[in-house]
């Protein structure tokens, strides 16, 4: 490992303990009853607060974390080459209350991001950095492993070497107090440190009510302050609350194909819709094991990433007292559990859509009947695959929680609430889904933006379904060209998905949604209001162009119906993973290169 990677380890080291609890578990019997403390020492001092038993396990088990990061950290930093001049500097910070970096010390925690290719949202970092002063402050905020302690990184390589001389990073950790950062930035300010970038700051009790003092008392006197944290509802709070006006919001959850292809290294649709969501995926331009490799690590993710941000958020805001209906659920420990399966019960709702329709309604006879036409090696899939056992098996493995583990019945209210905060974190998005002749039918489609998460627990469901006793008489060869044909069913159902979901952020004027007929339908209609008319536009996961494919985009009366509802059809696609062509009349879109030009 170079020093470099070294250093830049030693900094992701640091962050990670940072959001963990420090301290110990300690008892008390009380007439006979054994209750739980989490006990801290800080400054000399000995606190110990009272914890509900339910969360002593996930408690004792991120202290014993903690410990095992801080021991392998020492053992790195024993690794790093002294830098000249670093002890002067280290005196120095010994100064300040939170842990601050400048000078040389940031230097080598940066340095390495300079190889690093940039996202395009750091172009509103950029102007805020280099344009003129302005009393906001600007908020990077959005899910783990999103790019945004990278984005600040690579922000700071930009300055020059006089003004970086004026940069200071604040990693904020779990124990820092919003006193600690406001003595922190006075005695920066006396310092003439002008551009300030605090990390995590959303860790801090407080920070939602006291947010104010960034913008009010800092940015007003021309620092540029930046702040940064996972806890995106904290983020949104805080904007609704004290920022109210006095901050810049960038999100960096959603991450469009072309930005996994060019920040990444990585091309084509096939590993966008089984890694994609975050920037973590190791490839040409970053290094690390990627998030949504198997379904254990998507299932930690939601976890970690989802659940205990919104319940996070909601403990710090208003004091805990903007639970609304999901206050029953915090209070009995079911929250976070909660959360996780409404995240999982959506794309597991997916998994059944598509499983099902290939199963047991109309496609089945698609399936088995390609199957059971195979030239090369015909498989009748009915004669050994029990449907209603897979049905059942498909049930089963939805079953997020299991009743004994669920002390509490989910409400439709504790649904609609959580719906919300997904869809603020920018988790979910919905599309309309349109009916013709039927007007007065309408439905919406549910996308999750992070596809690599669907795709993993959608694998793992129909991996587990095939372990159906009958279908297992099937050999070996048999089973893996049936389980392929039901992954490829998945993966077209996404790539509609992402499709339609990166379609309708690139338009944001003009209205995109599925359009379903009495038979038939056509994947995407881009309908534009200022000019009355639309393009229609089919999905295949498919790399052969076939005449089949676009029969319903030269279906008279389908077109009919949408001139009149819709106005003239000014173009009609079919996107799909071959190369771009044309044949009477319809364009053929390859996938890739369409999203890359939204």
């Amino acid at each position: 490992m170079s020093q470099e990677e070294l250093v830049n380890k030693i900094a992701e080291l640091e962050r990670e303990i940072a959001i963990l609890p420090e301290g110990s578990i300690t008892t008390k019997k009380i007439k006979e009853k054994e209750y739980y403390y989490h006990r801290v020492t800080r400054n000399g001092k000995r606190t110990e607060s009272y914890i509900d038993f339910k969360a002593v396990p996930e408690l004792r088990e991120q202290i014993e974390k903690r410990k095992s990061l801080e021991k392998e950290l020492k053992e790195l930093k024993a690794q790093v080459m002294p830098v000249e001049s670093l002890e002067e500097e280290d005196e120095e910070l010994q100064d300040y209350k939170t842990t601050v970096r400048t000078g040389k010390r940031l230097a080598a925690q940066i340095a390495l991001t300079k190889k690093y290719k940039k996202r395009e949202c750091i172009e509103e970092l950029r102007s805020y950095i280099f344009g003129k002063p302005q009393d906001r402050v600007f908020i990077i905020y959005g899910l783990r492993r999103t790019g945004k302690t990278t984005m600040i990184r690579q922000i700071l390589t930009e300055l020059p070497e006089s003004e970086f001389k004026k940069a200071a990073f604040i990693q904020v950790k779990s124990n820092d107090t919003l006193s600690d950062v406001d003595a922190d930035l006075k005695k920066l300010e006396k310092e003439d440190f002008k551009y300030v970038f605090i990390d995590e700051v959303t860790l801090m009790e407080g920070f939602i009510e006291g947010a104010a003092i960034f913008s009010d008392i800092y940015a007003s006197s021309g620092m540029k302050i930046v702040l940064s944290g996972t806890d995106s509802l904290g983020f949104v709070f805080s904007k609704e609350e004290q920022l109210y006006d006095r901050c810049i919001m960038l999100h960096t959850t959603f991450i469009p194909y072309r930005e996994f292809e060019e920040v990444l290294g990585i091309k084509g649709i096939d590993e966008y819709i089984r890694y994609g969501g975050t920037m973590s995926l190791g490839g040409n331009n970053y290094n690390e094991d990627t998030t949504f490799s198997s379904a254990k690590s998507s299932n930690e993710y939601i976890d970690t990433a989802i659940a205990k941000n919104i319940q996070h958020s909601l403990k710090m805001y208003q004091y805990g007292g903007h639970f609304r209906h999901l206050l029953d659920l915090y209070e009995q420990g079911e929250l976070t559990n909660v959360i996780n399966r409404v995240v999982e019960n959506i794309n597991h709702s997916f998994t059944r859509s598509v499983v099902e329709r290939t199963f047991k309604s109309h496609d089945i006879s698609v399936t088995a009947a390609n199957m059971l036409r195979d030239r090369v090696a015909p498989i009748n899939i009915k004669e050994h695959l029990d449907l209603d056992a897979v049905t059942f098996g498909i049930m089963q493995a939805l079953d997020i929680l299991n009743k004994e583990e669920q002390t509490i019945d989910i409400e439709d209210s504790h649904m609609q609430q959580i719906k919300e905060y997904l869809a603020l974190l920018d988790l979910v998005m919905e599309i309309d889904l349109v009916s013709l002749p039927e007007v007065s039918q309408k439905g919406k489609v549910t996308i999750i933006t992070q596809p690599g998460m669907r795709y993993s627990q959608a694998n793992a469901i129909v991996e587990n379904m095939l372990l159906d006793v009958k279908f297992n008489e099937l050999s070996v060869t048999e089973r893996q060209r049936v389980l392929e044909r039901l992954l490829n069913e998945i993966k077209g159902r996404m790539m509609e998905d992402i499709i339609l979901l990166e379609t309708k952020i690139a338009n944001p004027g003009k209205s995109v949604f599925k359009l379903q007929f009495t038979v038939g339908e056509f994947d995407m209609v881009v309908f534009d209001p200022k000019t009355l008319n639309c393009k229609i536009y089919e999905v295949k996961y498919s790399k052969e162009q076939v005449p089949e494919q676009y029969r319903h985009l030269k279906d008279e009366e389908k077109c009919a119906m949408t001139i009149h509802r819709f106005g003239d059809i000014t173009g009609r696609y079919v996107i799909y993973r071959g190369e771009a062509m044309e044949t009477e009349g319809v364009k053929y879109l390859n996938v890739e290169e369409y999203l890359k030009t939204l």
